[in-house]
């Protein structure tokens, strides 16, 4: 909103500094600073009011060191995080800008399905909370809206260098960079990590199948934003379970994000790297940085020992976040290196849960690979205290985006 003010300044009244904020940089500067005073400051009104009106987490008695002292500690903490992005997000972003539409509706939707998972385990005393399934509906009902939009909105396009045009940049007469791209386009194109020429395009699944059949490459490409939707919102609310993992992991995947979005949103930057340039990427920035701010916020309070959890409706919200994120800025392929804390986190999971399964019923008695799952939690049965083992998850994130990082000119 302060965006259209200042731009109406600038423009009609040529108001001293009111041009600063067309600076992507300047207004997400601000972002991050505003949604760090509100989540820190008004953060422990919201933990206030979480504590009178008595939203305590109920714990099970697993057999985990001080796990019984956070009873009733507050939680829907997700709410600190929602709020201090939406806020700034609001009002320094463009608002007609449809990748911060697809964004803010991911936030709002993935928001509400956290909040009544968790409103039904606080006030409804049930401790399964909203149904698995009403919860994976949730997901997938997002992931049909970013892919059909992704597939079919005119202004999510690529632009692709010239052949004849790799590495050189001229100027013109205003000494303005100019670089030869193609003309805006429809594409499916995405990046394959650690490959020369490394880009695939969804299309070439079903290109196999004859002419035309291109046309309905969206019947792929859109159960694949589905599943990606719904794996990693599920990965980031498995790694939510002791203070500070969460929040702390998502922080350093979004700031990746927040380069990969910086550098293919810039036609210097991409142009450098030998990457896809995307038009209006760049406002993505200002969201992200509204979301940094958010998560460290949050954090302040979420630290060992917690004073508030993110409870469904903040770990569904990040996840949702983080996978359209990674598919807007085509590098959905690399949430496996890039969230590889959440990745881990999953398949511990899974491998217990099938390899008890089939021990049973192969042995009359079911057998687990882990202490216990998820993986954090092995790591806390074998006497590792929380915060040691979060700090090393975090050093294993910051490793893990650093190389995926690397990617952009690795290949």
């Amino acid at each position: 909103m302060l965006y259209y003010l200042f731009e109406f300044l600038d423009t009609e009244y040529q108001l001293p500094g009111a041009g600063v904020f067309q600076y992507i940089t300047f207004r997400a500067s601000t972002a991050v600073l505003l949604s760090l005073l509100i989540s820190t400051i008004f953060g422990k009104k919201i933990i206030n009011i979480l504590k009178r009106q008595q939203v305590g987490e109920t714990v099970r008695d697993l057999g985990l060191q001080g796990q019984v002292e956070k009873a009733g500690t507050p939680t829907m903490g997700g709410l600190i995080i929602i709020i201090s992005t939406l806020i700034p997000v609001l009002l320094f972003a463009k608002l007609d800008n449809i990748y911060v539409i697809m964004l803010l509706i991911t936030t709002i939707w993935m928001g509400f399905i956290g909040f009544i998972d968790d409103y039904i385990k606080v006030f409804k005393k049930d401790k399964k909370g909203l149904s698995g399934k009403f919860k994976v509906l949730g997901q997938v009902t997002l992931g049909l809206f970013i892919g059909a939009v992704v597939y079919f909105h005119p202004n999510v396009t690529v632009k692709q260098k010239l052949e004849a045009s790799q590495g050189m940049v001229e100027t013109d007469d205003s000494n303005e960079p100019t670089i030869d791209y193609t003309p805006e386009i429809k594409s499916l194109t995405t990046t394959i990590p650690f490959v020369k020429n490394n880009e695939f395009d969804y299309q070439s699944l079903v290109n196999w199948m004859g002419d035309g059949v291109a046309n309905y490459a969206w019947l792929i490409f859109i159960p694949i934003v589905i599943f990606i939707i719904t794996a990693v919102s599920n990965g980031a609310n498995l790694t939510d379970g002791i203070d500070g993992l969460a929040a702390g992991t998502s922080t350093i995947i979004v700031l990746a994000l927040a380069i990969f979005a910086w550098v293919s949103g810039n036609i210097i930057f991409s142009n450098y790297l030998n990457i896809m340039f995307i038009p209006r990427l760049g406002e993505v920035v200002i969201f992200i940085a509204a979301f940094i701010g958010g998560l460290i916020g949050f954090l302040w309070y979420n630290t060992y020992p917690a004073q508030v959890f993110m409870g469904d409706t903040g770990s569904l919200t990040i996840g949702g976040i983080i996978a359209v994120l990674a598919i807007v800025v085509r590098k959905e392929l690399l949430i496996p290196l890039l969230c590889g804390i959440f990745f881990a986190e999953s398949l511990s999971v899974v491998l217990q849960v099938s390899w008890f399964k089939y021990t049973r019923k192969k042995y009359g008695e079911g057998r687990r690979i882990f202490l216990m799952s998820p993986l954090h939690h092995h790591y806390q049965k074998l006497g590792y205290h929380e915060s040691k083992i979060v700090t090393r998850f975090w050093i294993v994130g910051i490793f893990l985006a650093i190389l995926t990082i690397i990617t952009l000119k690795l290949r």
